[in-house]
């Protein structure tokens, strides 16, 4: 079938679903196949559920015009949400990034739909399938929208801003993460920076952290239609500054030359000192779009993490710092870093492993220990098999090599009254771990 005839289908039926189990009435459901699920094996029954019509790859055993065949369903699941992207006129904002790429992304749009209607990517649907789902949720009404993109190999960042298209990006920061994909940091430079290449190739707007030296000379190799700095520098064209972070952070912000904006106080419901250029990233993307300074920073204020991402919970017994929806080098020292400035009487680490680090895992996890010996903690507690494996025998460090056997120990010898940091990979499934706090 012809692009164009099954966007005919998708415009008088336009939601999309790749799982029978969220089958909505008049959805297309699109079959794909993955290592361990085969979608077109469910083809006639989201068909029974509601769905309108079911693209497919292979034969399906009874027939119904109902039953759209395609060569490859993940193909043409990408082709039609480029197909939608070329139908809206609207400007898309692409955000990327080793770490702060979901909290930006949230900020924004807490920011954006200040003023307007605003799309930004649910959750964390930020690869090759959840792009292109993201793409095709946004509606003809919708007036601006924010696409985040992930990658954990070279090339898949362009890939996605070809369906995408955004005229304005950001890239958050650039770190140690994927390495088995993107084989060194450089990789990780060069597989991030396929954002600057797509921006600069469609004179697209940069907003660039402008005191992060990595970016900064991404961003002098190329050229684009118009560059924002933000970051703490007073040269930046909006600059900030942390007044508190004893555990949500306060700040001030300017951009008294750019756009005649005096000294701005906000208060976030964020912590880590980390998420400040994220705030900034929001508040030069709003002043960007015409947003006036009290609707920025009431969009900062109001907005609230609720992905386990920089977001604080008050159990009955502590104060836990919830960061464990994923985890690579850089956000696990930056969360540390936040850890030791927290005015708390007792303060604990919970660590555990963080994944695709490829060949630099042993040395990595070394390093992380070594950083948290240092540290003025009550308890000093690993978790998993990385930091098993290069556990020391040190007095106050407490290493267990599965969540089970970690949750034993917390049971038999509770803390309380503790600033506790959570912080691991999402596959250690730390959500396990709260009832034990």
């Amino acid at each position: 079938m012809e692009i164009a005839t099954l966007y005919k289908l998708f415009q008088e039926n336009q939601n999309i679903s790749t799982d029978t189990r969220n089958i909505l009435p008049g959805c297309l459901f699109f079959a794909l196949r993955g290592a361990t699920f085969n979608g077109n094996l469910f083809a006639e029954k989201a068909l029974e559920l509601g769905a309108s019509f079911a693209v497919v790859d292979e034969p399906i055993s009874v027939e119904n015009k109902r039953i759209v065949r395609v060569s490859d369903v993940l193909e043409t699941l990408q082709a039609l949400a480029r197909y939608h992207r070329d139908q809206l006129k609207i400007p898309i904002v692409g955000v990327t990034g080793t770490n702060g790429k979901t909290t930006t992304k949230e900020l924004l749009q807490a920011v954006l739909s200040q003023k307007f209607n605003t799309y930004a990517t649910k959750g964390n649907l930020n690869n090759h399938i959840g792009v292109p789902l993201s793409i095709l949720a946004i509606k003809s009404n919708t007036e601006l929208a924010i696409i985040e993109m992930g990658a954990n190999h070279i090339g898949e960042i362009a890939f996605l801003c070809g369906i995408s298209k955004p005229g304005l990006g950001l890239i958050t920061n650039v770190g140690k993460a994927h390495l088995e994909g993107f084989g060194s940091f450089e990789g990780v430079k060069k597989a991030k920076g396929e954002l600057y290449d797509w921006l600069e190739g469609h004179e697209g707007v940069l907003f660039l952290q402008g005191d992060n030296s990595h970016l900064l000379s991404m961003a002098n190799n190329r050229s684009f239609k118009q560059i924002l700095t933000y970051g703490l520098d007073e040269a930046n064209n909006i600059s900030g500054e942390l007044l508190s972070i004893n555990p949500v952070l306060k700040l001030c912000w300017r951009s008294v030359k750019a756009y005649g904006c005096d000294s701005q106080l906000v208060s976030t419901n964020l912590t880590g000192s980390y998420n400040l250029e994220n705030v900034l990233a929001a508040v030069a993307v709003g002043l960007y779009f015409g947003l006036r300074p009290e609707e920025i920073n009431r969009g900062i204020e109001r907005y609230t993490p609720t992905n386990n991402r920089s977001q604080i919970m008050r159990t009955n017994k502590n104060t836990v710092i919830c960061d464990y929806y994923n985890a690579n080098a850089s956000s696990m020292w930056a969360a540390l870093d936040n850890l030791e400035s927290l005015e708390a009487d007792q303060k604990v680490s919970i660590l555990g492993d963080m994944y695709e680090l490829g060949n630099e895992a042993p040395d990595e996890h070394r390093r992380l220990i070594a950083r948290v010996h240092a540290m003025p903690l009550s308890r000093k507690i690993f978790i998993g098999k990385n930091f098993f494996e290069q556990r020391q025998d040190t007095d106050n460090v407490e290493y267990y090599e599965s969540l089970d056997a970690a949750q034993k120990a917390l049971e038999k010898k509770p803390l309380e009254n503790t600033t506790i940091l959570l912080k691991a990979s999402r596959g250690m499934a730390f959500e396990g771990l709260l009832q034990y706090l």
